[in-house]
């Protein structure tokens, strides 16, 4: 640990500009995250004085291949982004006390970890989850002072609150544990949190991705002991950025479509005696393709279809990326997208036909894209974000472009990081 002052006077001197660099992929951003690192420290200071403290970081998340697939047992490729959340901190003797950018969240004591039920939907019902859990687990917890700031976008399908859970998690494993929690165990810790404390069903990919870092492929068939392997290759090779764009479509009223497509896809394997579309036999499914279209109805059948083949293009593009054949997992993603547009039917609300504004973007970034780049949906669906992998020479053209139709500041270019959780400085 080192004085807070003191940590401002090196960044200052450009001491930890590499580590920078090597966090955020970009060069560009070194003077804009030094600034920031600086304003966050200097806001701690304001908050709890100049003491000794350490820098942590947890980036938000991209589901890149794998759409509506986790809810039945399914396989994902999700990546970091190297937008993140960073957490100035000092120990504490008793409390957790964190000032989450202007959101002042109450001390959390830590001998009183009991469930909360006025805590349900609050942060501070996440952090005293994640610290319930790790005592049941058997890891150290104890108190500590926090500053955080956060860049991952709210309601872009980037996972703010995962990053949110995670990184409380990894303030814990850095102060108490010697950095020594493996992440999978983290992320799964989080979901914990997020499932019990905070009341809300959420599956693992979200914290897995912020957890892991860089691009990870998880497999849910046991979805108390998921398979998550994280594909090592260094993305930048492939020289392409991660945009996200913003429809400025509003999510509200979108509840029954978005549990539409769980509920159908249960509903083909409840034909099959089965709970989860991943326990049914696809070749059972196409022979009693009649009979299961007379029990559910034909978009079940077409969304079913879209979960047996969206397993198996995150396995392709998986190895594409193993082989560093970025072509076909650029045409592995399209074709993901593909899918969505016209088998899972996520794309619009079929209720409000008048109001398509993902379909345009998608219209709109394949004809500028061309040889440039592919792009899909992004998470949920019906509303929200699209996402593109953009050759980096035509990322600003398509950016400018792309902001004519949507606004100025819609478009977001990102790089896939290739760290996790973790202490920075």
């Amino acid at each position: 640990m080192k004085r807070a002052s003191l940590v401002i006077k090196d960044i200052q001197n450009d001491v930890y500009n590499k580590i920078l660099n090597d966090v955020y992929v970009d060069s560009s951003l070194i003077p804009h995250q030094k600034e920031r690192y600086i304003q966050a420290i200097e806001k701690f200071i304001s908050l709890y004085g100049d003491k000794d403290i350490e820098v942590y970081s947890t980036p938000g998340r991209s589901e890149v291949c794998g759409n509506h697939t986790d809810h039945q047992h399914g396989e994902v490729l999700a990546a970091a982004i190297n937008l993140d959340i960073i957490a100035i901190v000092a120990y504490h003797d008793s409390h957790i006390k964190i000032l989450s950018d202007d959101y002042d969240i109450h001390a959390i004591e830590i001998d009183d970890l009991k469930k909360k039920e006025e805590e349900l939907e609050t942060s501070e019902g996440l952090i005293r989850g994640v610290c319930a859990r790790y005592l049941e687990l058997g890891y150290k917890i104890g108190g500590f002072e926090a500053y955080m700031t956060s860049e991952v976008l709210q309601g872009s399908g980037l996972s703010s609150s995962a990053a949110f859970e995670v990184i409380v998690g990894t303030v814990l494993s850095g102060l108490y544990n010697q950095m020594s929690i493996d992440p999978v165990t983290i992320a799964q810790v989080g979901q914990y949190s997020e499932n019990v404390y905070f009341g809300k069903p959420c599956g693992l990919m979200d914290q897995c991705a912020c957890s892991v870092g860089s691009l990870i492929h998880i497999d849910f068939k046991d979805n108390n002991h998921p398979i998550v392997e994280k594909v090592d290759v260094d993305f930048s090779q492939f020289e392409h950025s991660l945009c996200i764009v913003d429809v400025h479509a509003s999510h509200a009223d979108l509840t029954d479509d978005y549990a539409s497509i769980p509920f159908e896809m249960k509903k083909v394997a409840e034909f099959f005696g089965k709970e989860f579309l991943r326990d049914v036999n696809e070749k059972d499914f196409y022979n009693q393709l009649p009979e299961v279209r007379k029990a559910t109805n034909d978009r079940a059948v077409l969304r079913t279809i879209h979960l047996f083949e969206e397993n198996k293009r995150v396995q392709k593009a998986v190895q594409a990326l193993k082989e560093n054949n970025f072509d076909v997992f650029k045409n592995t993603v399209k074709a993901s997208g593909q899918s969505s547009f016209k088998y899972l039917q996520n794309i619009y609300s079929n209720h409000d036909t008048d109001n398509q504004a993902v379909s345009i973007a998608i219209a709109l970034s394949e004809e500028l894209l061309k040889e440039y780049g592919v792009c899909r949906v992004h998470g949920g669906g019906f509303a929200g974000t699209i996402q593109a992998f953009v050759k980096d020479e035509f990322v600003e053209t398509y950016k400018k472009e792309i902001e004519k139709y949507f606004g100025e500041g819609s478009c977001h270019i990102l790089k896939v990081r290739k760290y996790g959780g973790m202490k920075v400085l």
